[in-house]
């Protein structure tokens, strides 16, 4: 899952959002320079990933993306999940989303000073183009599709992935759907199992 699920699964949390959301750029033993509650965060994050990969709708979805991304299929549904969740009615109605992007931007904006000098760097590009809410969109997906292959070390073209992802729509969200209620309860156990 990707940042709007992390922070969607922080549980209104505003210390434990910010280690959500800063997990990947916090490696090794630097999470325990963080403050207690920001590295719970950061262990939900992990957590999630953990789950999030085992699951039998994220390996089936995978498979649309094997042949063309291989490992990267993996992010790639991170990504896809994200577009799911904020098109998601029954989590984000109407306006909601838009209220829910701006306030982890503002949650994120009173942490500062605990972010990665990389998520700094990275969070005016997330703030100005509202990423959190462009994943409701075909052409906000198109554009995270596009940052991704560009990132990545191994990726050479956004193109199939997004032809893809159109393709199998249907099947695509079926598997969100398929995994969504199990990953919110997982999470839910495992934050309220934080020392908080």
């Amino acid at each position: 899952m990707n940042f709007l699920a992390h922070a969607y699964l922080s549980f209104n949390h505003p210390q434990v959002l910010v280690g959500n959301m800063i997990s990947d750029f916090v490696k090794g033993k630097a999470q325990y320079d963080y403050p207690a509650q920001i590295q719970a965060g950061i262990r939900l994050h992990r957590e999630i990933d953990a789950f999030t990969d085992e699951h039998y709708a994220t390996k089936k979805a995978k498979e649309i993306f094997r042949a063309d991304y291989r490992l990267y299929s993996g992010a790639l549904m991170d990504i896809l999940y994200d577009h799911f969740l904020a098109t998601d009615e029954s989590i984000f109605k109407s306006g909601e989303l838009l209220n829910f992007s701006t306030s982890v931007y503002a949650i994120l904006d009173a942490q500062s000073l605990y972010l990665p000098q990389r998520f700094v760097t990275m969070l005016p590009y997330m703030k100005n183009e509202n990423w959190l809410l462009n994943y409701a969109t075909k052409e906000g997906m198109e554009r995270s599709l596009r940052g991704i292959v560009r990132r990545a070390v191994f990726m050479s073209d956004h193109e199939p992935a997004f032809r893809l992802f159109n393709e199998h729509y249907l099947f695509l969200k079926e598997c969100y759907e398929n995994f969504i209620g199990d990953v919110k309860n997982h999470s839910l156990i495992i934050f309220k199992q934080l020392d908080l």
